[in-house]
């Protein structure tokens, strides 16, 4: 059989359970970690992508496949992200169940502006005029590590104290799932 089909690719490319290590959305890859350990994986950005997320937060669960390539081992496809575990509270989002709070609808978004070295940013759901704050402890809670300018997608928002903001932040493919 040739190495070309689609086979022995498959052949050569395991399944991986770890953790993120770092993910950096502006360099556009991270790496993570093995549970079995060995060497760090490259996660590309466009691996991620092709998963419907821009980004990753630090420290979460993947189940990735890799394949060792001739710059080391390499992510080539994601099965599943959970965010990392919250290490500090935050009240507004403490104060739902895991329940309540997805009961509340996913509502298509777009980020206005996010900074993730202030913490913070909004965002404007579709069909309505007001902003809605996105704090970076539920971006990270939600598996992310940062959101672009114009980037689309989906937000369970409540009514706070200040106006509204968000309680959780999915990739915008799973919102269109969800709808």
């Amino acid at each position: 059989m040739s190495e070309a089909s689609g086979e022995d690719r498959d052949a050569s490319q395991r399944r991986v359970a770890g953790r993120v290590k770092w993910f950096d959305p502006a360099k556009g890859f991270g790496f993570v970690v093995a549970d079995a350990g060995g060497p760090d994986i490259l996660l590309h950005a466009n691996v991620l992508r092709n998963f419907g997320q821009s980004s990753v937060a630090d420290d979460a669960r993947v189940v990735i496949d890799v394949q060792e390539t001739a710059r080391g081992m390499q992510a080539v496809e994601v099965f599943e992200i959970t965010p990392p575990p919250a290490e500090s509270s935050f009240s507004d989002v403490d104060m739902l169940s895991a329940e309540e709070l997805a009961r509340l609808p996913l509502e298509p978004a777009r980020v206005k502006w996010f900074d993730k070295g202030k913490g913070f940013g909004f965002a404007n759901v579709f069909g309505r005029a007001e902003d809605v704050f996105v704090h970076i402890e539920v971006l990270r809670r939600s598996g992310l590590a940062d959101l672009q300018p114009g980037e689309a997608i989906g937000i369970r928002v409540t009514e706070g104290n200040r106006g509204r903001m968000a309680l959780h932040v999915a990739a915008w493919e799973k919102a269109l799932q969800e709808g």
